[in-house]
């Protein structure tokens, strides 16, 4: 519990769980069951089928479009478990800093459906990756905020490997979503795969996480 908030950040987990819930779900009410046309009858049901399986084909991009965030809000979930599991304490200002992590990650489903919708559009790639680098970017800074104050609000065990490897984890994402929409300039069609990359991040074990040459730009704590 904290003196100055009032709060515990038990509190700050149910309202991010809640949230994530809430949002990883509305990303699959962007997906439409495809119509067919009401003049099949039952002796033109090959036609209807072709159809129906033409409408599916059609649903592809709103498909892939749904898989790569869904795994994205899942990855940041995880990284946000993982920092509130050596967090032992919240203050007025780490809750807003959160507040403005889910803030972002709320307009998550609105880019996703862009994304879906408007495949081809390269405003569509720069949309959702300029808001999945607000999320890391969020999430970057309030595990920095806690690890600044590390007296107070971060458990005294905390692994020294732990300190840096979530920041680049964070850092990878936001390089990979920086590198998809440069890609988007010449190929938009790639540049939606490659956000893909991101689940590097996520099953990268720690120790080689921490041996990333890039990880320097993290800093070390």
């Amino acid at each position: 519990m904290s003196h100055e908030t009032g709060l515990s950040k038990k509190r700050v987990e149910l309202l991010t769980d809640g949230i994530f819930a809430v949002v990883m779900t509305l990303l699959v009410l962007d997906i439409s069951v495809p119509q067919i046309s009401s003049s099949h009858d039952a002796i033109d049901s090959a036609a209807a089928g072709t159809e129906l399986l033409d409408g599916l084909f059609d649903l592809w991009p709103k498909l892939l479009s749904f898989g790569i965030s869904f795994i994205t809000l899942a990855i940041y979930w995880l990284a946000h478990h993982r920092q509130f599991y050596y967090i032992k304490h919240v203050n007025r200002t780490l809750i807003w800093i959160n507040f403005m992590f889910l803030m972002a990650t709320c307009l998550l489903p609105f880019s996703a459906s862009l994304l879906g919708e408007y495949s081809q559009q390269q405003i569509s790639i720069f949309v959702f990756g300029a808001n999945s680098i607000t999320i890391a970017s969020l999430l970057s800074v309030q595990w920095w905020y806690a690890l600044s104050h590390y007296s107070t609000l971060v458990h005294e065990n905390l692994d020294p490997i732990n300190k840096t490897t979530s920041l680049r984890r964070l850092l990878f994402g936001i390089i990979v979503y920086l590198i998809a929409i440069g890609i988007s300039f010449v190929d938009v069609h790639l540049s939606i795969y490659f956000f893909a990359l991101i689940l590097i991040a996520a099953f990268m074990p720690n120790k080689i996480m921490h041996r990333m040459t890039f990880g320097a730009l993290a800093g070390k704590k």
